[in-house]
C-alpha cells in the first residue's frame, strides 16, 4: 500500500496535547516527538499544550480545538492507561461524535510485537468531532513513535492508497 506520487501532498493543521500532572515543555519528549514527526512529514503544528490529568480540563482543551476551524487533527499523548488519573479516553469519548475503534485496535496489535501482552494496558482510542480527528496515544515516547510511524504518518497523508483519513476531511460533516 504505497504513496501515490501522482497526487500532491496536502499538509494538515494539527494540535498536540500532552496530558500529564508533571511534565513541562522542557521535558515533554512525547509531545515533542509527535510535533517533530508531524512537521517532518510536512504538516503544520499550530498549537501545543500541556494539561493535567483532569477530565474536565482535557475536554475543555479538546473542545476549543474542535471549535477552531484551523485545527483538523488533534494528537493527545498520555492518560490512556488504567490508573485512577488516566482519563484521556473518557475525555475523547465525551467530545466525539463518532469513534474510530480501529485506531486503538491497530495500535495495540502493532505494539504487541514490541511490548507483548503489556499492550493490554493501553486504552489508545480515536474519534471525530465536528470535522476534527482526535487521536489518544499513550504517553511514552516509544508509543508516540509507534503510533505516528505505524499508523498516522500514512493515514494523514493524502497520497496514501488505497484510502486515508486526510482525503475524508471534507466529508466528515456531511449528512
Amino acid at each position: 500500500m504505497p504513496i501515490d506520487e501522482t497526487r500532491s501532498f496536502q499538509p494538515l493543521h494539527l494540535a498536540v496535547l500532552t496530558v500529564s500532572d508533571t511534565r513541562t515543555f522542557a521535558d515533554d519528549r512525547s509531545g515533542q516527538t509527535l510535533q517533530d514527526r508531524a512537521e517532518a512529514a510536512g504538516h503544520r503544528v499550530l498549537a501545543r499544550v500541556i494539561v493535567a490529568d483532569v477530565q474536565a480540563r482535557i475536554e475543555e482543551q479538546l473542545r476549543a480545538w474542535i471549535e477552531d476551524p484551523n485545527i483538523q487533527v488533534v494528537l493527545t499523548t498520555g492518560g490512556t492507561g488504567v490508573t485512577g488519573r488516566d482519563v484521556t479516553p473518557e475525555a475523547v469519548e465525551a467530545v466525539s461524535e463518532k469513534h474510530i475503534p480501529g485506531f486503538g485496535e491497530l495500535f495495540r496489535w502493532q505494539s504487541y510485537a514490541k511490548i507483548g501482552v503489556s499492550t493490554i494496558q493501553s486504552r489508545a482510542t480515536a474519534g471525530v468531532a465536528r470535522g476534527t480527528y482526535l487521536f489518544a496515544i499513550p504517553g511514552s515516547t516509544g508509543a508516540c513513535k509507534d503510533a505516528w510511524d505505524g499508523i498516522l504518518r500514512d493515514q494523514l497523508d493524502s497520497r496514501w492508497r488505497p484510502c486515508n483519513f486526510a482525503e475524508l476531511l471534507p466529508r466528515l460533516e456531511e449528512s
